[in-house]
């Protein structure tokens, strides 16, 4: 199973630049979504929610600036503008439309590596208070996206590692089937009930001491799940077959 990756999508006309980019990328293990051009940028970055965006200004339909200016008006994704503008006045405008850091061409690709792993650890820590989430025996690494039951590593396919993301984060609260479905799967999915039942399923396989009495994710009868918030002293170990 692949573990789950940051998505980086890469919004750049110059093909020499994306495939400098894409090299860069991958080899600190992010998922690379390219395109060329702004309207192309704004409908990817709507549909498949990337962790990082990395931008350039000087795009074929539409200055860069615009994009940021699109994507601040739904979402607080990380923004790294890449580009060849370097005055101040571009910088600032930039920077005051919503981008969270700004890098000049030409480039040193480890700055622009540790700028974006600065910016993923900003945001990580933002949305969930910590860049670690810890429950019982659970720990999980938002930033390196690994997660660990009794200090194991424990392997998760790219979904499962979302929902159980949610329910950490959301750890001790209530949450309905449609808020579950809607924040994982998208609102196109919130009546899909029987893929939330099936992954549920599936992370209690891999982290509840016994999956038939879960001490992590209980089912709300009608309503949804709750993550009950637990004392590590309190979880015990899985069980392992004898051999």
């Amino acid at each position: 199973m692949n573990q789950k990756k940051s998505t980086v999508l890469v919004i750049e006309d110059e093909p020499p630049i994306r495939k400098l980019f894409n090299i860069s990328l991958d080899g600190a293990g992010y998922k690379v979504v390219e395109c060329d051009n702004g309207s192309e940028g704004m409908r990817l970055a709507a549909s498949i929610r990337p962790e990082l965006i990395l931008l350039d200004l000087g795009l074929p339909d539409m200055d860069g600036k615009q994009v940021i200016a699109n994507v601040r008006e739904w979402a607080q994704i990380p923004i790294v503008v890449c580009s060849v503008r370097d005055s101040d006045d571009e910088v600032i405008k930039a920077l005051e439309l919503g981008a969270d850091d700004y890098v000049t061409k030409p480039f040193n690709p480890d700055v622009l590596l540790a700028r974006i792993q600065a910016c993923l650890r900003k945001a990580v820590t933002q949305e969930a208070g910590e860049p670690e989430l810890t429950n019982g025996a659970l720990r999980m690494d938002l930033v390196r996206h690994e997660v660990f039951l009794n200090n194991e590593k424990i392997v998760f396919t790219p979904k499962e590692y979302d929902l159980l993301r949610y329910f950490l984060i959301h750890r001790g609260k209530m949450l309905t089937h449609k808020q579950i479905l809607k924040e994982v799967w998208g609102a196109a999915h919130i009546e899909d009930m029987q893929y939330l039942r099936v992954y549920v399923s599936q992370l209690r396989e891999k982290i509840e001491p016994d999956p038939a009495s879960p001490s992590y994710i209980v089912t709300e009868p009608g309503i949804g799940y709750r993550m009950e918030t637990i004392a590590e002293a309190a979880v015990p170990a899985l069980k392992v077959a004898a051999k």
